[in-house]
This record gives C-alpha cells, sequence and structure tokens, in this order.
C-alpha cells in the first residue's frame, strides 16, 4: 500500500491535531448543542459545560499519548503506509470513546439521579459523540497535510555531485543544494548532507585537495582549512566567545563551523 506523506507526521500535523481536534470538540458541541449530547452530558444536574470540558480533555490527553511518540520517532517510520496510518486514527477514536465513556459512566453513579446507564450502553452513546465529531477534523487536518506536501522536485544532471573515492569509485551522488558541509578527518572526509528532512553523514576515503576542484563547480568553497561549506546553508557569520569567526547553518541541532579570516570575505559575499 502507498506511503503516506511524510507531513503527516510532522511536527505542524502534531499541533493541528493535538490542539485542532478538542478545539473542534469543543467549539461544535457549545454551538450546535444537539440535543442527545446535551442530555447525555449534562445528566439532568446541569454538568453540562463541566462533563464537556473534561471529554475535551479526556480526547487532549488521548492525542498527546498517542501523537507525541510517533512524531519523535518518525524518522524511523518512512514506510508508514496509509491502512496503518488510517487504523491509527481509528484507534485513537476508539480509546477516546473508552475512556470518555468510563468517565461518563462514573460521574454519572455520583451525579445523575437514576445513576446512569451500564458502561456499555454509555460506550455507544460515547462513540457516537466522539466518532461523529472528531472525524471532521481529522480528514480536515489530513486532507491539508496531504495538500502541502508537494512532491520534491528531482534535481537536474548538472545539480548532481558526484563523490569519487581515492580509487575513483562512485561511492555518493548527492544534489549541490543538498550538500551542508564537508570536514577533514585523516584519510577521510566527513560529509554532511539532507535527505529529505534527515540529516546524513557519510564518511568517503579521500583528500579536501581532490575534491576542491569538482567541488569549486557547484558553490561549495572552501571557510577553513579543514572545512568547504555550502553558503546556501549558512544563516550568518558571528565570533565566538574566544573571538574566533563561526559560521551558523540552517539545518537542526548543527554545530558552528569555523571560518578562517583569509576566506571570510569570499563567503561573506555569497551569503
Amino acid at each position: 500500500m502507498a506511503k503516506i506523506p511524510i507531513k503527516l507526521l510532522s511536527v505542524p500535523s502534531l499541533l493541528a491535531h493535538v490542539l485542532g481536534i478538542p478545539a473542534f470538540l469543543l467549539f461544535f458541541v457549545l454551538i450546535y448543542s444537539p440535543s442527545w449530547m446535551v442530555a447525555m452530558l449534562d445528566m439532568g444536574v446541569g454538568r453540562h459545560t463541566f462533563n464537556l470540558l473534561m471529554v475535551m480533555c479526556i480526547v487532549l490527553g488521548v492525542l498527546c499519548a498517542s501523537r507525541i511518540p510517533v512524531t519523535s520517532v518518525r524518522k524511523h517510520l518512512q514506510n508508514f503506509s496509509w491502512l496503518r496510518y488510517i487504523l491509527w486514527c481509528l484507534a485513537e477514536i476508539g480509546v477516546m470513546a473508552a475512556f470518555v465513556a468510563l468517565y461518563l459512566t462514573l460521574t454519572a453513579r455520583q451525579w445523575a439521579p437514576d445513576g446512569g446507564d451500564s458502561y456499555f450502553t454509555t460506550l455507544g452513546w460515547s462513540a457516537a459523540l466522539v466518532g461523529s465529531i472528531v472525524g471532521y477534523p481529522y480528514l480536515l487536518f489530513d486532507f491539508v497535510f496531504v495538500i502541502l506536501n508537494k512532491p520534491e522536485e528531482q534535481p537536474s544532471e548538472e545539480e548532481l555531485v558526484r563523490l569519487y573515492d581515492s580509487t575513483q569509485q562512485l561511492k555518493l551522488v548527492v544534489a549541490s543544494s543538498a550538500l551542508v558541509y564537508i570536514e577533514a578527518a585523516t584519510n577521510y572526509v566527513i560529509i554532511k548532507y539532507t535527505e529529505g528532512e534527515r540529516v546524513k553523514d557519510y564518511q568517503l576515503r579521500n583528500t579536501m585537495k581532490t575534491l576542491e576542484p569538482q567541488l569549486l563547480k557547484h558553490g561549495i568553497i572552501r571557510c577553513q582549512r579543514s572545512f568547504f561549506i555550502n553558503p546556501r546553508h549558512v544563516t550568518a557569520l558571528r565570533k565566538d566567545r574566544e573571538g574566533l569567526i563561526v559560521a551558523e547553518l540552517d539545518i537542526r541541532d548543527a554545530r558552528t563551523i569555523p571560518v578562517s579570516p583569509n576566506y571570510y570575505d569570499n563567503l561573506s559575499k555569497l551569503l
């Protein structure tokens, strides 16, 4: 089955679902106030608003417990299929309904004049309450993030950087825009590049001097004796605490890259 767009597991998608779905539930019931929902939440003792807020909190809690862990490991879920995603959403709604029914059953035993219905009777009404309302924002948010997930344009041949090892064997092909920086490491170089939302390292057995002509053709320039850098990923040049010039990068959790005074002017002109 086809894979879901990666944006459905992104942090913006997490925030939209976790905050938007409970808010939609709250405002839908407050604005439209279906009589059967009001009766179920009111329990004949005027607890409609309080119980509605508690139901919203239950929905919020289930979404947080479900979505936050999955979003935190999304880099390892590259093959998340639509079937698994749909089953996941249905499971969330089922857990919401189960906990809402449990809350309403226990609350009715304390407040309702007749003690309320049994858990399984309440579960049916709870599933109707939760499922009939939260399904709309689920569909809306998923549709929006599918639309936003535009397919990445494939780089042209001229934009591809082909990196060979010291024996002239092709080891890595990457778009020039994806290269972030290259660092010397004894008999190797460490290539830092992006692939989608992921940042990767590749260790190549070669020297900076050998790679320099090809890198310069693609706009990857030397910024220090042991570093090449892609100006397109540099957000700022500044001095650190020791007074040395460093380049800040636009990738998450990236280190700063040292910039030699000999290369500062050339790099700053390209920013």
